[in-house]
């Protein structure tokens, strides 16, 4: 599982731990059961605060998205596979949203960017 923290990102460092995970297994890259490392491993891999890895563990939890089990580990928690491919819509929502306004921040027609996804997805009669 390969974390990379940024220190010139705007997000705090246990949501860049969070939202990392988070894509591992919505990528299907983390499985129910796959176990993470332990707080203090993760911690001293990242080089951070235990206390960081801590919190982004807990708020992992919190979300259903790992499960801990005392003197065992945390691990991948069972998911609901419509709720994630729900998570993944979000996503990508969120993402053409961004799309829209840089499109209309430089007079891109809707039907231009339509084309360019056309051509993007292959689908360009061309």
């Amino acid at each position: 599982m390969d974390i990379i923290i940024s220190n010139t990102s705007k997000d705090p460092i246990y949501q860049q731990i969070i939202k990392q995970i988070k894509e591992l297994v919505l990528k299907g890259e983390l499985l129910e059961g796959d176990s993470l490392p332990s707080i203090r491993q993760l911690a001293k891999d990242l080089q951070v605060s235990v206390i960081t890895t801590k919190r982004a563990y807990e708020e992992l939890e919190n979300e259903g998205f790992i499960v801990s089990i005392v003197g065992k580990g945390s691990f991948i928690a069972s998911q609901n596979q419509e709720l994630l491919k729900e998570r993944r819509l979000k996503i990508i929502e969120e993402k053409i949203c961004e799309i829209i306004d840089e499109s209309k921040l430089i007079h891109f027609s809707k039907e231009e960017l339509i084309e360019l996804i056309n051509i993007l997805y292959g689908d360009d009669p061309e």
